[in-house]
């Protein structure tokens, strides 16, 4: 499980990762994010267990984050059985200054969001790379097979670029864990994210979309290892 995750080391994302987890006592229940930084928050959560005693548990995002917590040791549940989650600790692919986000370079944002808006406390880990004054990234889309040429119609009305995410080492579109499409949608700078956002949200047939408002807290690695906090303003 080395693609987009801990493939290559990175003091900044292993110092915003190791952080976040030190937000974790034992007694919760732990929103577990995807991708290369939060993989570091997995395993410095997972050393934890195994060497202070941290009696916790995880709800994971991803089949991807499912096998890094059993590898470090994290006992699982569902939301099923905790719907609501003292913390949840994700990573970011862009973070604008009023911690707005977008997710979902992995294909994960659905159960991500689902997550994050689970939890009392959402926490995103992410190196400076990642931050920016304003979103300008592609927006991954996670839509219903069924209602592909629906959603690209009215993205585009929305004035967006499309394209169908395509599988690296497979022939066909990328597949998510929810058995549903990835459309990445390009807007160039988006000056409203909330309003964009819910314009995506009301069309039929998306799932959910990878922009993110809901963001508490942001905790940014930088280049020598020391890390900035930053929390949302109420």
């Amino acid at each position: 499980m080395t693609e987009r995750n801990t493939s290559t080391d990175s003091p900044e994302k292993r110092a915003a990762g190791i952080a976040a987890a030190g937000l974790v006592s034992s007694g919760m229940v732990v929103g577990l994010g995807t991708g290369s930084t939060v993989a570091y928050t997995i395993k410095e959560l997972g050393r934890r267990v195994r060497e202070e005693g941290l009696d916790i548990l995880g709800v994971v995002t991803s089949y991807q984050s499912e096998m890094l917590a059993i590898d470090a040791g994290i006992r699982l549940t569902t939301l099923s059985q905790h719907p609501e989650l003292d913390l949840a600790i994700d990573g970011a692919d862009q973070i604008d200054s009023e911690l707005r986000a977008i997710k979902g370079g992995g294909a994960a944002h659905t159960r991500e969001k689902i997550v994050s808006v689970s939890a009392k406390r959402f926490v995103v880990v992410a190196d400076e790379s990642k931050t920016g004054t304003q979103l300008d990234k592609i927006v991954p889309v996670e839509v219903l097979p069924f209602a592909k040429e629906l959603v690209v119609k009215k993205i585009r009305e929305l004035g967006g670029k499309i394209k169908l995410r395509s599988a690296v080492k497979k022939d066909g579109p990328v597949i998510t864990d929810n058995g549903n499409f990835i459309l990445d949608a390009e807007f160039g700078v988006i000056k409203d994210p909330e309003a964009l956002s819910l314009q995506l949200s009301a069309i039929p047939g998306v799932v959910e979309h990878g922009i993110f408002c809901n963001v508490d807290e942001l905790y940014i690695g930088e280049k020598d290892g020391s890390v900035k906090i930053i929390t949302r303003q109420k």
